[in-house]
């Protein structure tokens, strides 16, 4: 079964497991408070909070709770409490409410570092405000240089971004080599309470680079998977795949795409619907793959990357995949009854999503490869 999986017609995805120019990065999220780890918690503190909700059972609801947690957070401001101006900012945030986050975390900078890294994000990312890298390099650099013990929770992931800041050269000159510095101090060799994403950035970096350094990337990656990270949890599925990195298991590596995809990881589930195709698993590749060719690309797309802090590039990766494995299976009714209308659509479908991956798969398709 491995040589089916490492003949020439599937060398080009071999090639390009992680590939890019470059990397498209995202944001470390905000660290958890080893205080309060989130606004639910800290409310649930709140004895009034709980009777609320055993007393208003019909109004347990997402909106309802967001006015109740505000109103509760008013009263705890009027009362002198610091930690609820932070929070109150961190639910708008959390709500996509980035002006009124952005208002709020710059009223009390200078008395909270989680509010000091959160604009950092925001001037870096754009959230609420208009894109300043510079100011969110500076907010940063804040954070690394703080001799406060309450920044202490917030260093790694401050380097991160740091580190991506002179990877993407953005608000401070390029350096990969510097950024490379970086995110191996966030991520503090695998340690699960440093920056975990670093950890994995670290196997998508040493995966990509020229020249690659894949034992290394598979030990990053590594790290990372058992720290909890979903992306290096399908990435090693494929080094497995591959044998890139490490001796080829082709049974691990199923074993780590599965488990990945059960995760929500998209870009695994893309390659278990190449792996069922080419193992003329139609049927089951027929099935696996219209849910996913399914997903929205403008509305689950974020979604799916913010809980499962997957890159939202290997996501449309995954989605683009599973169209093209779709649209072949309907042009030669392969487990579904033959459609040739349809099996366009879900062609353009993956060209959209991912033009570079669908003409590599259209390569193979021409050769009848697939």
């Amino acid at each position: 079964m491995c040589s089916v999986e490492t003949t020439e017609d599937s060398m080009s995805l071999k090639e390009n497991t992680h590939c890019g120019n470059r990397m498209k990065l995202t944001s470390e999220k905000l660290p958890k408070n080893p205080f309060y780890t989130s606004l639910s918690q800290y409310a649930a503190k709140n004895q009034k909070f709980i009777e609320w909700i055993k007393e208003k059972t019909d109004y347990y609801n997402h909106a309802n709770l967001m006015d109740k947690a505000l109103q509760i957070l008013k009263e705890r401001i009027r009362q002198g409490d610091a930690m609820a101006y932070f929070l109150r900012g961190q639910l708008y945030f959390e709500e996509g409410w980035y002006e009124e986050a952005l208002e709020q975390f710059e009223e009390i900078k200078e008395k909270d570092h989680q509010a000091t890294y959160q604009l950092g994000v925001m001037y870096y990312d754009g959230l609420g405000t208009a894109t300043n890298p510079e100011k969110g390099v500076e907010y940063m650099k804040k954070i690394i240089d703080s001799p406060c013990p309450k920044t202490r929770h917030l260093k790694f992931a401050a380097a991160y971004n740091l580190g991506r800041a002179h990877y993407e050269g953005k608000g401070t000159k390029q350096s990969y080599e510097e950024a490379e510095r970086l995110w191996l101090f966030a991520a503090d060799n695998g340690n699960p309470k440093a920056s975990v994403k670093a950890q994995s950035i670290l196997g998508l970096y040493y995966s990509t680079k020229e020249p690659k350094e894949l034992e290394k990337a598979f030990y990053w990656h590594s790290e990372a998977c058992g720290n909890g990270n979903l992306e290096s949890q399908g990435a090693l599925g494929l080094m497995y795949f591959y044998g890139q990195g490490i001796r080829q298991d082709t049974e691990a590596a199923l074993h780590c795409l599965r488990e990945a995809a059960e995760r929500g990881n998209v870009y695994a589930q893309g390659h278990l619907v190449e792996y069922y195709y080419k193992m003329k698993f139609f049927t089951k590749c027929v099935a696996f793959s219209k849910r996913i060719a399914d997903y929205d690309e403008v509305h689950d797309t974020p979604m799916i990357a913010q809980v499962t802090d997957c890159l939202p590039e290997f996501i449309s990766r995954g989605m683009a995949m599973a169209s093209f494995y779709y649209a072949r299976c309907l042009q030669l009714g392969l487990g579904i009854t033959k459609d040739e209308a349809t099996a366009k659509h879900y062609y353009s479908q993956a060209c959209r999503l991912n033009l570079a991956l669908a003409d590599e798969l259209h390569a193979l398709l021409i050769h009848q490869r697939i």
